[in-house]
């Protein structure tokens, strides 16, 4: 089941990359961002390209490699405890938040409490493992 979520995240994070890298003043707008002609265009593709790219890779790798399983789950929490923690401070710092963005916070949140429940999950029964 972890490799499957994995998959599906890893997925969503390929078509983000290519949705941004293809189309950045589609997406920049949508989340509210505007993108400055050379350094902001070029900083929205690395970030929002490049790094997505990366996730989504990590994502994915458990599918030809069974053994980081664990690895790209842990950077799932990692990842999206850190995304929920600071789009929470944001919602309590800025105004006029647009609806995208309550979408991707929901996504965020739904990503982080599967993501941590297969962890907690796979640590139980590790220690179970452990002790018996």
């Amino acid at each position: 089941m972890t490799r499957i979520f994995l998959t599906v995240v890893g997925l969503i994070y390929l078509l983000l990359s290519i949705w941004c890298s293809v189309d950045p003043a589609s997406t920049s707008r949508s989340v509210g961002l505007t993108l400055q002609t050379g350094s902001g265009q070029s900083e929205f593709l690395v970030i929002y390209g490049g790094l997505e790219l990366a996730l989504g890779l990590i994502f994915l790798w458990p599918l030809w490699q069974q053994e980081v399983t664990r690895f790209a789950l842990v950077v799932c929490v990692v990842v999206h405890g850190c995304l929920v923690l600071f789009r929470c401070i944001s919602f309590f710092v800025f105004t006029g938040i647009g609806s995208t963005t309550y979408s991707l916070a929901a996504g965020e949140w739904l990503i982080f409490l599967i993501s941590l429940g297969f962890y907690l999950s796979q640590s139980e029964l590790t220690q179970k493992k452990k002790i018996s």
